[in-house]
Formats: C-alpha cells, structure tokens, sequence
C-alpha cells in the first residue's frame, strides 16, 4: 500500500476497462487508499461517457481499446461535457498514435498498465489536482514513434480501400466521387502519414492500425 495523503476530501474515480478482471483488480487496488473512492466502471467508451456524466468522478482511469468507443473518443466527450472531469489514460505499449490523439483530446495523463502501484497512485492524484501526468516509458515512446495526424473519415476510408488493393479508379466509383477527387485524397493522405507511395501507405496503415 502506498503512503496515503492526509486531505479529508475523497478522490472519486470512474474505472473504465474491457476486461471484467482488470476493473474488478484496480477498482479494489484503489480502494485500499484512505484518499480515493471508487463511484463506477464502465466495460467500453459509451458507458466510460455515460457514468462520468452521471457520477462525476475526479478522475477517469480510461483504458484505450474499449468496444463501442475507444478511449480516446470517449476522452473527448467527457472533456467537452464534464471538464471537471479529468482523465488518465491507462495503455500498453504500441498505440502511441492513441495516446497522443487522447492527450489532443483532453486527457491530462498517461499511465501504462504494467506501471507499480505507486506510480498509479500518484499520477491518479496529480491529475486530480490538475497536474499532468505521463509516464517516462510513455514520453519515450512518443518520441520513438511520433504520433500521425487524424485522417478525416473520407482519407480512413480511402486508406482502407488502398490497403484492399483497390485502384484510384476503383474507389472513384466506389465512394461515388470524382477521380482527380481521389488523386487528391491520396496525396493528403501520404503526406499526413509521410509515406512516399501507396505501398508504403499501406504498410504503415496496417502497422499502426491506421484502418
């Protein structure tokens, strides 16, 4: 157990995880603390959003990959509905592209999922304080591999039709534009993923989960 504070007030926290075992564990990992109080879990995005907005936590210890809305969009709503609210996002290695979209989107930190106790604790309690908080392995992982710039929903679906093999033409008809409209698009989408032709294109959308 780490050393507890000595405020009176309670941190309220919102668990929001996938995995029945890892909310039930860190729901009663936080308890543990004189300091923090666990008010809900939610087991994907929607209902992340749904309870920060009826529990108003202090805190909303966010997991990424959720079903039905990642974290990250669930980051934005809640920032923009509930700007009390702070969120940390809880991740593993290889979504830095996530990490930063959710740090664009309002989280105030980022925390991996193997990190100790202690350091859970306390950047729970820094980013309920209005602190930042991410975690040095994250800072390094950032800087290793740089975050690409959100697509628009028309270059993701383009993206993905690149990454099925289809031509310019092909997705011309297919999304029912015109085809210098794709050409376009195309090069907007190589220059935001710095890609020096579509096979590098499709090999960097299918390394990082651009689709």
């Amino acid at each position: 157990m780490t050393t507890k504070s000595t405020s009176t007030k309670k941190i309220t926290v919102l668990v929001a995880d996938d995995h029945t075992i890892v909310r039930a564990g860190l729901s009663a990992l936080l308890e543990t603390e004189s300091d923090i109080t666990v008010v809900g879990q939610a087991k994907n995005g929607v209902e992340a959003v749904r309870e920060a907005l009826k529990t108003k936590p202090d805190v909303v210890l966010m997991d990424l990959m959720m079903p039905k809305m990642d974290g990250a969009e669930a980051t934005a709503k809640i920032a923009e509905k509930s700007p009390g609210t702070k969120v940390l996002v809880l991740t593993t290695f290889g979504t830095a592209d996530g990490i930063a979209h959710a740090i664009d989107a309002g989280a105030k930190g980022a925390i991996l999922k193997n990190a100790d106790t202690k350091q859970l604790i306390e950047a729970i309690r820094k980013v309920s304080a209005g602190e930042r908080f991410v975690s040095a392995e994250i800072d390094r992982m950032l800087a290793a591999n740089p975050p690409i710039p959100e697509l628009t929903p028309r270059q993701k679906k383009i993206l993905e039709a690149m990454t099925r093999g289809l031509t310019d033409r092909d997705i011309a008809t297919l999304l029912g534009i015109r085809l210098d409209g794709v050409y376009d698009h195309v090069s907007a989408i190589l220059h935001k993923i710095d890609a020096a032709n579509r096979t590098e294109a499709v090999a960097i959308a299918l390394r990082k989960h651009l689709v």
